[in-house]
């Protein structure tokens, strides 16, 4: 956990190493040869960089990343040791909270010296909160951390550890809405990565199970899911909760199978005893909204699935429902925002870059519905329904160029995606009009 809150991972949008580098910029150099480990390479360019801007903070961060990944941190460590600046004392902390015997005390008096050198800059005060909680150090790190958290303004990565803490201190409404923070502010996969870890932790509905039932409980769990046979999992959690009548996990088992068994009422009946006993917990009103979808109730599932992401962020498929509602009433903002989290969440759904990419070109941001649509090709070009989406899509972008030239770049794109569509489906009616479209001008 501590090299995810903080570690050396500073190079969020690292540039890619493919381009050559002559093309590159020094510092995006630097980023390069830091993604591959070459620290001394990295290092003469950003001396020259950080000489010319001496409180950027970023290129002090990553020099600091440069001496630990070319191995020169003790002489590193021996420069700064005679300058009391607190970009000084910052640098110093980075470095040795990347080392294992230092990260705790060392690390600390480094970054609270920053912190009392400049007391107005957030990024010393969060870098000290994180080294207090990995030291569990819990409420003065909360202190840190949520001072910090008031000038984060585009970081969301920095709530991660907010979220963490405030679990750590029993706090666990606020350690969700931290984690929406990071959820709907343009996480990284590894940011959503911990989020989802976190919410884990705060969410588990078998953290009060009693133990000695627990044999039982996974046997109806198996009974349910892997041997799919739920009228075997009610005899087993009807048993149960004989023994234990309030213990909501037995309760949303139950509804579930009983949904299983296409029986509604008892369903409906056991996840909402299920949310009585767990109000906190976001699942169950998961669950009851998607029931309430199969029966073609709306309103009753928009209502549950915006419940179930109050009380837990990272559940994409509450996300997707609530922007396909936004999407029917026609609130395109709304829909992308919802789309825009739920890809972060799930970047390898195609559904849920199509449908983001459905809002785009509803909105008319033909350049961001293909960059949607070609990712899912990237990962599956043979997927012959995006290949007539972006025929389609450049197909309309064709109808309402205003320019020649934007007109033939539109239809030589859609051309090229419609052809390939009919050569594998020659009867494609969509495709073949699309074609026709195309020659009108």
């Amino acid at each position: 956990m501590r090299f995810l809150l903080l570690g050396f991972g500073f190079l969020a949008g690292c540039v890619t190493t493919g381009a050559a580098s002559a093309k590159l910029t020094p510092r995006e150099e630097a980023q390069v040869f830091l993604q591959r480990g070459e620290g001394g390479k990295a290092l003469p360019l950003l001396l020259e960089l950080q000489a010319k801007a001496p409180g950027d903070l970023t290129l002090a961060r990553m020099v600091a990343e440069a001496h630990v990944k070319g191995g020169t941190a003790e002489q590193f460590l021996a420069e700064l040791a005679h300058k009391d600046t607190a970009i000084s004392h910052y640098q110093q902390g980075l470095v040795r909270f990347a080392r294992a015997s230092d990260a705790s005390a060392p690390a600390i008096a480094d970054f609270r010296r920053a912190v009392a050198l400049a007391a107005g800059e957030p990024e010393f005060r969060y870098r000290l909160g994180v080294a207090l909680l990995e030291s569990e150090q819990y409420e003065p790190a909360r202190l840190e951390l949520e001072s910090a958290a008031k000038e984060a303004g585009d970081r969301p990565s920095w709530f991660l550890p907010l979220a963490k803490v405030r679990y750590r201190t029993g706090d666990n409404a606020g350690a969700t809405e931290a984690i929406r923070t990071v959820v709907t502010g343009g996480p990284t996969p590894a940011d959503v990565k911990v989020a989802r870890a976190l919410m884990d932790q705060i969410a588990d509905p078998f953290s009060a199970f009693p133990r000695s039932a627990r044999a039982k409980l996974e046997q109806a769990i198996q009974w349910l899911e892997v041997g799919d046979v739920p009228q075997q999992a009610i005899v087993q959690l009807e048993e149960l909760l004989r023994d234990h009548p309030d213990e909501a996990i037995l309760h949303a088992l139950l509804g579930l199978s009983w949904a299983r068994l296409d029986d509604a009422g008892r369903a409906v009946d056991s996840l909402k005893r299920a949310i009585e006993l767990a109000p906190a917990d976001g699942k169950n009103h998961l669950y009851l909204a998607q029931l309430y979808d199969a029966r073609q109730r709306p309103r009753n599932a928009q209502e549950h699935y915006q419940l179930a992401l109050e009380r837990n962020p990272v559940l994409d498929e509450a996300w997707l429902k609530l922007g396909d509602a936004a999407l029917e009433r026609q609130d395109f903002v709304t829909a992308r925002k919802d789309f825009e989290v739920a890809v972060r969440l799930v970047p390898e759904s195609a559904p849920a870059h199509g449908k983001l990419a459905l809002v785009h070109q509803l909105e008319g941001n033909f350049p961001a519905a293909d960059k949607e649509l070609r990712v899912v090709l990237d990962r599956e070009p043979e997927n012959l329904e995006f290949m007539l989406r972006l025929g389609v899509l450049h197909t309309e972008r064709f109808t309402k160029a205003r320019s020649n030239t934007e007109k033939d770049q539109a239809s030589a794109e859609a051309t090229g995606w419609l052809q390939k569509v009919l050569e594998a489906q020659p009867e494609n009616a969509i495709a073949s009009r699309a074609l026709e479209r195309l020659k009108i001008r």
